[in-house]
């Protein structure tokens, strides 16, 4: 593949370019989408598409955040895109770039965007058709690939002074009934009717218990509960998704806190007994929770850990802390 110094492919140098303007739009004007930079309306999909039919998609969601020192940096471009290579082995995708490239072609769409604000981006990659002579049907052989990837304005949107969260009645799908450690697109209406159910009860989001009646996960994030002085969150084995912010807060805890974390089952009870909780992940960041099924955790206000937590990732998305300057990929590198 012919690519430009950017890693970009060669034929997108004349795709259209995005004008600056302070008042831009909460979803950018332009989009990645068949191998080009294209405007937003022209990356459509026909309603024939597989992914559409039979959820056979994986994705990412990744933050690009203004730096102190100005411009945007992508935060975790690497691990971000490592772990969509991984989802898309497993539905046997093959999105036709590398790591370096998806990141080299999310730092071009930005900078076409022009934008200098906080912004989330949402790579894609999906089965799109099937390929002559295959029979019609759900599958993952016999079907093209595609990529797109689109991005959005979208600072902090969680409460700092904490969320209320029920306990679901849907529990989280086990391993060996999907594959829970891939962002499948499919596997996202476990998370949307835990959320729907949540928020009928007036509450913000939901935690999901696995098949062996132990703690997962949230809707979108990971789970951490300090009890006793020790910070735990689930191990993988609990059927959970690796998150990378979880991952970012692990070691910010031990780093920056001197607070090491303990990776074991969590049960119900003990989540209800904790002294913190808090949940962890790209879009969510760091947000403490302050209430589970209509009771307060610990005194009903974020703990020291939590906002002590929150306000060290704020730090370190933003370039604040240059010893985790190889997280940020900066739209000039």
């Amino acid at each position: 593949m012919t690519v430009t110094q950017d890693g970009v492919p060669a034929r997108d140098t004349k795709a259209p370019q995005a004008t600056p303007a302070a008042g831009s739009p909460a979803v950018s004007p332009l989009a990645y989408h068949d191998g080009e930079f294209v405007p937003l309306e022209r990356a459509l999909l026909p309603v024939t598409t597989q992914a559409l039919q039979y959820g056979t998609g994986v994705f990412e969601g990744i933050r690009a955040y203004a730096q102190r020192g100005g411009g945007l940096a992508v935060f975790r471009a690497e691990d971000h895109y490592r772990r969509l290579l991984r989802s898309c082995r497993t539905l046997r995708i093959d999105p036709g770039h590398t790591v370096e490239e998806l990141c080299a072609l999310t730092a071009e769409l930005l900078r076409r965007i022009g934008t200098q604000e906080d912004t989330y981006i949402r790579p894609l990659a999906y089965k799109r058709a099937l390929l002559p002579g295959q029979k019609p049907g759900v599958g993952l052989t016999g079907v093209s690939d595609a990529l797109s990837v689109n991005a959005f304005r979208m600072g902090s949107y969680t409460d700092p002074a904490g969320i209320r969260c029920t306990i679901s009645s849907w529990r989280r799908p086990s391993s060996d009934a999907l594959p829970v450690r891939a962002k499948v697109t499919g596997g996202y209406v476990n998370n949307a009717l835990a959320v729907d159910e949540a928020r009928a009860a007036g509450c913000e989001d939901a935690i999901l218990l696995n098949s062996r009646g132990q703690v997962a996960e949230a809707s979108t994030s990971n789970v951490f509960a300090v009890l006793r002085g020790r910070l735990v969150t689930p191990p993988v084995t609990a059927d959970l998704l690796e998150g990378i912010t979880r991952d970012t807060a692990v070691t910010l805890a031990a780093d920056l806190l001197d607070t090491p974390t303990d990776f074991r089952d969590l049960g119900r009870d003990e989540l209800m007994g904790a002294d913190e909780v808090f949940l962890t992940g790209t879009g969510t960041e760091i947000v403490p929770v302050t209430e589970i099924a209509g009771r307060p955790v610990g005194e009903g206000v974020p703990g020291p850990l939590s906002t002590a937590l929150r306000g060290a990732y704020q730090d370190v998305v933003r370039g604040g802390e240059p010893r985790y300057a190889h997280w940020l990929h900066p739209l000039n590198a």
